[in-house]
This record gives structure tokens, sequence and C-alpha cells, in this order.
């Protein structure tokens, strides 16, 4: 493991580093914040976005301040596989190949050698982490943002015991239902739909909700509601099978950083009582 970079933030440690990644087959980055002390500390794992990287949260989203108060290690991985020999859109379209990985393993070639961000989050990112810093890895909860958020809830809902809190800014909740998850879903798994369910949060809690509360904060004034996130069908379904959860909609919020730094506070909060 090398890193990358480290900078000195809010009391706590800060850093960049690059490891390889057998899970993905080339090197990947992720970036930790650490407060002071000791430890062990629990930890959460930031799940990015679309187009973003290990950068966007430790610098746009405001969080060590309030990891430093509570005592929280933040992981935030890339979104994607990336390097030399990585496939990517064949048109470059931001949605689709490198910053698009979609945390799930993907079957169809030749995409399936690299895109198992899904092993590599659940598996060989948690067994580093533990090894390298001084983290509780049964004190884990997992959070993210659009297709992070995604990434998050279904995670979690998968390995509730491994990820025992979770939460989400705007995610998409029902990707085999709308236009993101159409393409990256044939691209990746190919047609069987039932292979698209096990990467669906809407379709995940119908048939193994968790005992946990999941919190979901959704902008009102977010130009991908309509068409992309869709809350409610997460709602409805959660609702029908018993699943604890919390849906805010934040009045006049769009997508953006912005939305994430103002309700950062709460996400860790939340996380930091469950944990």
């Amino acid at each position: 493991m090398e890193k990358k970079s480290t900078v000195k933030t809010f009391g706590g440690m800060q850093g960049v580093y690059s490891h390889k990644s057998e899970a993905l087959s080339c090197d990947m980055n992720f970036a930790v914040y650490t407060p002071e002390g000791k430890g062990p500390f629990p930890v959460l794992y930031w799940l990015s976005g679309l187009t973003c990287t290990e950068e966007n949260f430790i610098t746009k989203a405001g969080a060590q301040r309030v990891a430093a108060e509570l005592g929280l290690v933040i992981v935030a991985p890339d979104t994607s596989p990336r390097g030399e020999g990585v496939p990517d859109d064949p048109e470059g379209a931001y949605d689709f190949g490198l910053g698009a990985g979609f945390y799930l393993n993907a079957a169809l070639e030749p995409w399936a050698k690299h895109y198992r961000m899904y092993d590599y989050i659940t598996e060989e990112l948690p067994a580093l982490i533990e090894k390298e810093f001084p983290v509780d890895g049964s004190r884990a909860g997992i959070f993210g943002h659009s297709m992070g958020g995604h990434g998050a809830m279904t995670i979690h809902l998968k390995n509730p015991d491994k990820f025992k809190s979770c939460s989400a800014f705007s995610p998409i909740v029902a990707p085999s239902q709308v236009p993101w998850g159409e393409k990256a879903f044939s691209n990746y798994l190919g047609s069987d739909k039932t292979a698209w369910a096990e990467y669906d949060a809407t379709a995940l809690v119908q048939k193994q909700p968790s005992k946990a509360d999941i919190l979901i904060d959704q902008g009102t004034a977010d130009n991908f509601l309509a068409e992309q996130l869709k809350p409610e069908l997460f709602a409805n379904a959660a609702s029908d099978a018993g699943q604890a959860y919390t849906l805010r909609m934040q009045e006049g919020y769009d997508h953006s950083y912005y939305f994430i730094a103002t309700f950062i506070e709460d996400h860790l909060r939340w996380h930091a009582e469950r944990l």
C-alpha cells in the first residue's frame, strides 16, 4: 500500500492511498480520514456517485470536523477500476465505464475482469483497512451519494451483519427501472433481469429487509429526481416489507455536494449512534 499524499486536518489524519487490487486487476486509490487517538474506531465507507473519484468527498463534503468529534474513521474509495487495460464506454459517456462501476460484479466481457466493485467494497477493501488502520470491523457502516447511494443500500441489504448502518443522499433506489441502471446493468450483467435484481435496493428489500433504519435524504429540486432516482419506489417496497427507513425530502436542494455538505453532520451522527 502506497501513501500518495496526506494532510493534517481537524486534529486527525487524512490521506490518499494506492494499492494493487486483486479483485479489480488494477491499481486502486482510496482516501481515509482517521481521528486522533489510538482506536479502534468505528468505520464508515463512503461510496461516491457517477464521474467521481476518491477525492470528491474528502474535499467537498466537510465531514472531517464531525468525524473528529465523534471518533469515526471514514474510507472513500474510487468509483470504478482505472488504468491501462481497463475498458471504458466506447462513446466516452459519463454514465458507464470509468467512473461508473455501479458497485456490482460485472458478468459480461470486456467488463468482467476489472469491474468487480462489489467484491472490492465488501471483501478486499475492508480487509485492507482493518489490517492497516485502527478500526473496529465489527462496527462498520456504509453510506453514499447517487450511484454510491445505490451501492450503499444494496451492499447493506446483502451484508447487514458486516455493514450495520446505512444512509444515502439522492440514491438510485431502483436502477432496474431507470435509464442509468438499465444502461449499466444491460452492459455489465446482460439481459437477464433476475441478475439485475441482485443489485437493486427496491427489489432486494422486498425479499431481505434488514434490521437497520435506513436514512435517505433527497432534494426536491434535484434535476434527476423524477427520471432517475424515484425514492418513492423504495419507500413503498420498504413499507410493504417491514423495512425501517427515514426518507427526508429536503425542500429546494439539488444533486450537488452543497446538498451533501448541508446534511452530512446528520448522517455522521446517525451512524455514530448505531455503531
